[in-house]
C-alpha cells in the first residue's frame, strides 16, 4: 500500500496516510489560537491529516501556559480561524482534547487550587510550565495533586464532551481524546498510579478502564463514533508513569473496546526510543510491535496510526505490512512543512531548531520555508 495514496477515513477522504501528529508549541499568548498559529497549521496542510497540538478541555485541565483551550467562546473563534484555512487548502484536522490531571500546577489553576488527579501522589520530576515565585511565567514543578471524588469524576467526563462539541462548532473534522504521556486518562490506567479504592480503582481491569471508557462514550454520544479517535502510550513512561505488568492486558482490552465502539482510530505513541539508555528497551520495543499487532487484529473498521521515531521507510514497511493504516510524523514537520513531498521525492529534511519549540513568535513556527528543487 502506497503511503501517498489517499485513505477514508470513516468517510473523511485523506489525501495520504501521513498524519501529522500532535505537539505543543506555546504560540498563543492568551490561550487563544491566532492567525499566526493558523498560519503554522495551513502551512502544513498537505499533511493527509493534522492533528493539533493539545487543546485544554478546561482550565482545570491545563497544566501549561500559552496553549490554545477549547472551553470558551473566543477559543472557539480562534480555532474557526485556524480551521477555516486549513480547509482552504485541502486539509483535514481533528483536535486533540487533552486534561493534564496532575501535571500542572496551582498558578495556573483557577483561584490556585491543587490540581485533580486520580491520586493525591505528585509526579515526580514532572515540570508544568505556569508561573513562577515572582510572577514570571516559567517551568515549575508540578503541584500536589488531590484526588477527584467518585462523584466528580462524571463532570470531567462531561466537559471532554463538551469540549468535543465544541471542536465541531470550531470547524474540526473530529476530536482526538489524549490517552497517552502521563496525562489524567493514563493516570487512571496506570495501577502503580492510580491508588483509588472506588469504582474507578486500578484494581481489576473492567475498574482501570472505566473512566476512558465513559469519556469515549460520552464524546461519541455528542459528536458520532466517526470522529472520534483516542491517542495512547503503551510502555510510555513520561511524567511519572511506571512501567507495570498488565500494560499489555490493559492496551488489548482498551483497543478490543475502540474497535466494538467502532471510532475512527486508535493513535499509538511510541516512546520506547525515549528510554533506551535507561532501560536498555530492544525488548519493550519488540513488546510493542506485538502489541501492536494483537489490536490491529481487533480494530476491524478503526484505523490504526503509530508515531514516534518515525521514518519514510519505518511508515512504509509498517503500512506494506498492514500493521498500521496511516503514520505519524511529529518534529519532522516542525522545519518541513512541505514534508509529505519532501518524503515522496526523496528531498532532504531541515533539521529544526530545538530552542524555538516551545514560546517566542515567528521565528521557528512559520518562517521554515518550503524546499526548492535546483
Amino acid at each position: 500500500m502506497n503511503l501517498f495514496a489517499p485513505y477514508e477515513l470513516k468517510g473523511l477522504p485523506l489525501t495520504n496516510r501521513i498524519v501529522m501528529a500532535p505537539m505543543t508549541r506555546s504560540r498563543a499568548p492568551e490561550d487563544i489560537a491566532t492567525e499566526q498559529i493558523a498560519l503554522h497549521y495551513t502551512q502544513r496542510g498537505t499533511a493527509g491529516l493534522i492533528v493539533s497540538e493539545g487543546t485544554p478541555i478546561s482550565r482545570e485541565g491545563q497544566g501549561y501556559l500559552f496553549n490554545p483551550g477549547i472551553f470558551t467562546a473566543e477559543q472557539i473563534k480562534g480555532w474557526k480561524l485556524v480551521t477555516d484555512s486549513v480547509r482552504s487548502v485541502g486539509g483535514r484536522m481533528f483536535a486533540q482534547l487533552w486534561h493534564v490531571g496532575r501535571v500542572s500546577h496551582t498558578s495556573i489553576q483557577d483561584d490556585g487550587k491543587a490540581p485533580v488527579s486520580s491520586t493525591d501522589k505528585p509526579a515526580q520530576g514532572a515540570i508544568a510550565f505556569g508561573y513562577t515565585e515572582n510572577g514570571e511565567p516559567g517551568f515549575v514543578a508540578t503541584s500536589t495533586p488531590r484526588a477527584l471524588q467518585t462523584e466528580e469524576v462524571a463532570r470531567v467526563v462531561e466537559d471532554f464532551a463538551q469540549a468535543a462539541a465544541n471542536a465541531i462548532a470550531a470547524g474540526f473534522d473530529g476530536v482526538e481524546i489524549h490517552g497517552a504521556n502521563g496525562y489524567l486518562i493514563e493516570q487512571f490506567l496506570n495501577p502503580l498510579v492510580n491508588d483509588r479504592t472506588d469504582r474507578y480503582s486500578a484494581k481489576t481491569l473492567e475498574d482501570r478502564l472505566r473512566f476512558v471508557f465513559e469519556v469515549v462514550d460520552a464524546v461519541v454520544a455528542r459528536i458520532g463514533a466517526e470522529r472520534v479517535g483516542i491517542r495512547i502510550s503503551p510502555y510510555g513512561q513520561l511524567f511519572d508513569m511506571p512501567i507495570y505488568p498488565e500494560i499489555d492486558e490493559t492496551y488489548s482490552a482498551l483497543c478490543a473496546g475502540m474497535g466494538q465502539r467502532g471510532i475512527a482510530y486508535v493513535h499509538v505513541m511510541d516512546q520506547t526510543h525515549f528510554f533506551l539508555a535507561a532501560q536498555g528497551s530492544e525488548a519493550q520495543e519488540q513488546a510493542l510491535r506485538e502489541l501492536l499487532k494483537h489490536c490491529r487484529a481487533q480494530l476491524a473498521d478503526t484505523a490504526l496510526i503509530l508515531a514516534g521515531d518515525m521514518t519514510l521507510e519505518r511508515a512504509q514497511d509498517l503500512v506494506d505490512a498492514g500493521l498500521i493504516d496511516l503514520a505519524g510524523f511529529g518534529q519532522p514537520f516542525i522545519a518541513n512543512p512541505d514534508l509529505v513531498a519532501r518524503l515522496k521525492n526523496g528531498w532532504p529534511l531541515t533539521t529544526p531548531d530545538r530552542d524555538t519549540y516551545y514560546g517566542g513568535g515567528t521565528k521557528g513556527y512559520v518562517d521554515y520555508p518550503p524546499y526548492e528543487p535546483a
